[in-house]
């Protein structure tokens, strides 16, 4: 565990900020942590390992943490003119998203991607099935200018080589005396809560059967221990069997309507050691 506790520079919805005691108390220890999931990286700020794969399906946010580590100080200069009332405005505001959808220059995009994140609706990151962004204006009064936080994750991110590859992928470059955190889009507590596509593609409950197959896999048959965050939920402690349970103290309430929010309890799941007993919750195809 670090020292002094580090915020993440991007909003993220399902955040692991407050939790990274609890993430780290349970983390095997090993030379490298491999994140199929990063997001917004607070597991990986607030960790000591010598080496860190940090991979996510998105290629915005993998081009931006590459640029990031690669030359912070043009980046984050360049930013600043970004985060000035001119821009916190909702006519600017959607013409810079437009600018986003349209351009292939990385390093713009990159810039966009900070100030879409801090100046859009509650810091969400989605995009239509086309793969345009799409969150809405956000109305702040004064986004915030992640400065420091930016600095403090390149500086760490020397550490790190950031990778955009399905998850699958992975887990199969994965070696011995590595760490997998993963912290997949959550399973759904209903049939109507799949809103989990952040990326342009649902992480459908087959690939939730997936992850949890190659962590199997991966602790019990390569040595490779994995803990995994998610909802605690009869589906994904089924899911999860074979794995030490953990329920997290934390409720997130979670619905579109205020009035029907209920509380839903988090667990987490460490594939370490092969159980005495067989596995056969998870469909091994």
């Amino acid at each position: 565990m670090a020292v002094s506790k580090h915020r993440a520079f991007l909003k993220w919805a399902g955040g692991k900020y407050s939790l990274v005691e609890q993430i780290n108390a349970h983390l095997p220890e090993g030379k490298k942590l491999i994140e199929p999931f990063v997001g917004a990286g607070s597991v990986f700020l607030n960790s000591d390992f010598k080496h860190y794969v940090l991979n996510d399906i998105n290629p915005d946010l993998i081009n931006l943490y590459n640029l990031l580590k690669a030359q912070p100080d043009p980046l984050i200069n360049d930013l600043k003119d970004f985060f000035s009332p001119h821009h916190n405005n909702e006519k600017i505001y959607y013409g810079l998203r437009e600018e986003f959808n349209q351009t292939s220059d990385q390093y713009y995009r990159a810039l966009l991607f900070v100030y879409l994140n801090r100046h859009g609706y509650n810091g969400l990151c989605r995009y239509s099935l086309k793969g345009r962004f799409n969150v809405p204006f956000g109305r702040y009064k004064r986004p915030y200018f992640p400065e420091r936080e930016m600095f403090v994750f390149a500086e760490k991110a020397q550490k790190a080589r950031f990778t955009c590859l399905p998850f699958e992928k992975v887990f199969q470059h994965a070696r011995r005396g590595s760490v997998i955190y993963c912290d997949p889009p959550y399973a759904p507590i209903s049939k109507t809560a799949l809103f989990t596509s952040y990326a342009a593609k649902q992480f459908s409950l087959s690939c939730q059967h997936k992850l949890a197959t190659l962590a199997q896999r991966a602790a019990f048959k390569r040595d490779i221990p994995v803990l995994i965050s998610n909802h605690d939920l009869p589906m994904t402690r089924q899911m999860y069997y074979g794995a030490q349970i953990t329920t997290l103290n934390v409720k997130r309430s979670i619905s579109q309507k205020g009035s029907a929010r209920k509380p839903v309890s988090e667990l987490l799941a460490l594939f370490k050691h092969k159980p005495v007993y067989p596995i056969t919750a998870v469909d091994d195809e």
